[in-house]
């Protein structure tokens, strides 16, 4: 039996001309290309990765057979197309057109859907969509694929807070989510949770993940985000991102340091990022408390 295909090997089966790749950023879990296809009548092997497909110019008429089906739809500017992973798939458009793929690992979306659902993920299969009207989906990817052309300081950071948020959209929409394991109803210990906090503290500024979190009390990453969130009252990512903005809140008010040095001493990838997140949360911008604080 073959093995999945990986997005770099994609072009083997469907040739087309790179307009933009991500390849050498130094992201994980989240990878995005663009292309000119001309048209094209092609099969494409199993994926190992979740593929979104954005489409960026022209208009063509598409078929595509998934799972023994065809279905068609004109695909415009705006549109997008989702597949699943571990699945062959047939696609035949006539028209050239420009897209955005974006691939999630299967790895991402089950921890995701893992600390999102509260519960033991074996298994997420997304919905074959051959056009959805998703603009939540369509701006997330845009911002991955600008990120892509920007190389900013702290894209990897930056790109996979997005791709978390994009699967947490996936998951609501388009997801069907086998979960084998029954619910542990434990909580973490006292001393766990000072260890816990203890290391957050300690990490604000670099690359917090579920399983380095998980790894420091020697638990899975599933049954450390359900004791997490049972012991917190909010999953680990929220908890981290309330405590990198209250940590930032805490240096604009007491130091004179560069905004954009704060934001990377308390884990955001740029100043932009904790500008939105700020923002988000206190419904100032990080100048404006400062101005006002000092």
């Amino acid at each position: 039996m073959r093995e999945y295909i990986s997005y770099e090997e994609l072009p083997n089966w469907v040739p087309g001309r790179v307009l933009l790749a991500s390849d050498g950023l130094g992201w994980k879990n989240v990878a995005c290309r663009a292309y000119h296809y001309a048209g094209q009548d092609v099969i494409v092997p199993q994926m190992k990765d979740f593929m979104l497909v954005g489409y960026r110019g022209g208009v063509t008429p598409m078929q595509r057979r998934f799972d023994g089906r065809w279905t068609k739809e004109t695909l415009v500017p705006g549109a997008a197309s989702l597949l699943t992973r571990a699945q062959q798939v047939s696609w035949n458009w006539k028209e050239p057109i420009d897209v955005t793929h974006v691939y999630l690992s299967g790895a991402l979306v089950a921890e995701v859907a893992s600390e999102v659902l509260d519960c033991n993920v074996a298994e997420v299969s997304l919905a074959d969509i051959l056009r959805t009207d998703d603009p939540v989906m369509t701006h997330a990817m845009e911002m991955i694929a600008r990120e892509a052309a920007a190389q900013g300081i702290g894209g990897a950071l930056y790109v996979d807070s997005i791709a978390r948020g994009l699967c947490v959209h996936l998951l609501r929409q388009y997801a069907e989510v086998r979960t084998p394991e029954p619910r542990n109803e434990g909580a973490l210990t006292t001393a766990q949770m000072r260890t816990i906090i203890a290391y957050i503290e300690v990490h604000l500024g670099s690359g917090l993940d579920l399983k380095s979190m998980a790894d420091v009390l020697g638990l899975t990453r599933c049954l450390f985000a359900r004791q997490f969130r049972r012991s917190f009252g909010k999953p680990p990512y929220a908890f981290v991102t309330a405590r990198r903005l209250q940590k930032a809140r805490e240096m604009l008010a007491t130091t004179h340091n560069p905004i954009k040095t704060i934001a990377l001493d308390c884990g955001f990838s740029d100043q932009a990022h904790l500008t939105r997140m700020f923002r988000a949360a206190y419904g100032k911008t990080p100048a404006v408390f400062r101005r006002q604080a000092l």
